[in-house]
């Protein structure tokens, strides 16, 4: 069981005092984090690419390359590439050559992006949007296969024997599909194979354990073993000393958060009650003190089958200091937590077999 965070390095104004941390304080601020992360024995740093004001990071890349010099273990991804609006070569190089820096620690998730100002940014036409993953993943996949590479597509110029460089320590250089719940990429990722990550953030998360079933079936219909196929959630959450001081503290930023989304999605508005019932033990938000952070990533690992989970935090803009703590005690003291118990039911599980 792999135990991490992920961040969107948000830059909203604080709710307090309504001042705005600059990109750079906080991008800084991230890069310590990271370091924490690795040094309190968590397993991987998820950092996401968006291209908006209130987000810091639109090259996540760079941001694990500042950390991973720093940094002994911990594997370093992104949370995720936005790959519908990307060069799939400058992807691939760009994490080629963290991979290089990291010597060997660097992951790509790839995903459509939750987020759409990306499109016009570079230049795509959001009418495209699906055929434009499917495609650049294509190209993505076979540049990692290979180091010289011949393609032709729709949306990019087409490649004729031509080789991509820096080539990775890790071959192949581990690609995540990231998905929101739908069913479509869900089957896409067992099809090929490849690692899923679930972006578990609102309703129940058993709610989930029938995609994770679907892809394992799409996996094992194409050939691979579906056993050795690793399922990650990307979910909400904060860790204080207690629960109650976790939860007034992480909800006043989530509330700002949700709302400013919920606006532009539209939402309906987002208050304490949603927060409550959120935080309980079959909601999504993991939100608690370490022992109730531990029961409920354990509940999410036995009924669900992830194998890793990323809390994600802060939401919105956090004090610093709160953040690095909630990373200690997830480290220091929910990991071990979680690791022991999914070590304990593993193995009996194994032993009920023999």
């Amino acid at each position: 069981m792999e135990i991490g965070i992920s961040t969107f390095v948000e830059t909203t104004p604080d709710v307090e005092t309504g001042e705005v941390i600059s990109h750079a304080q906080r991008l800084r601020e991230v890069v310590e984090e990271i370091v924490l992360a690795d040094q309190v024995g968590l397993d991987v740093f998820g950092v996401g690419e968006h291209h908006r004001k209130d987000y810091a990071a639109s090259s996540p890349a760079i941001v694990l390359a500042a950390a991973a010099p720093q940094t002994r273990r911990i594997l370093l991804t992104s949370a995720v590439t936005v790959l519908s609006s990307a060069d799939p070569v400058r992807v691939f190089q760009d994490f080629a050559t963290l991979d290089g820096i990291s010597n060997g620690r660097a992951e790509i998730m790839a995903g459509r992006g939750s987020f759409i100002e990306s499109f016009p940014l570079f230049g795509y036409d959001l009418d495209h949007y699906d055929e434009l993953f499917d495609e650049k993943l294509e190209l993505l996949l076979k540049i990692r296969e290979s180091e010289k590479v011949t393609w032709k597509g729709g949306h990019r110029p087409a490649i004729q024997n031509l080789g991509v460089y820096p080539r990775p320590v890790q071959n192949p250089l581990p690609v995540w599909i990231g998905s929101g719940g739908n069913s479509e990429s869900v089957i896409r990722a067992g099809l090929l194979g490849l690692p899923l990550v679930l972006a578990i953030i609102g309703g129940s998360p058993v709610q989930f354990a029938p995609l994770v079933e679907l892809y394992k079936k799409a996996a094992a219909h194409a050939g691979h073993d579906a056993s050795l196929l690793p399922v990650a959630s990307h979910s909400h959450g904060f860790i204080a000393e207690s629960t109650e001081l976790a939860a007034d503290q992480f909800f006043p930023s989530t509330r700002q958060t949700m709302n400013v989304l919920g606006k532009e999605r539209g939402w309906g508005p987002y208050d304490r009650s949603s927060f409550d019932s959120a935080r309980s033990f079959e909601g999504a938000l993991y939100v608690g003190d370490p022992e109730t952070v531990a029961r409920k990533i354990i509940h999410l690992r036995k009924q669900v089958g992830v194998t890793r989970f990323l809390l994600h935090v802060p939401v919105g803009t956090m004090p610093h200091e709160q953040v690095m703590r909630a990373i200690e005690l997830l480290g220091t003291k929910v990991a071990p937590l979680v690791r022991e118990e999914i070590a304990r039911w593993e193995a009996a599980g194994e032993e009920a077999k023999q």
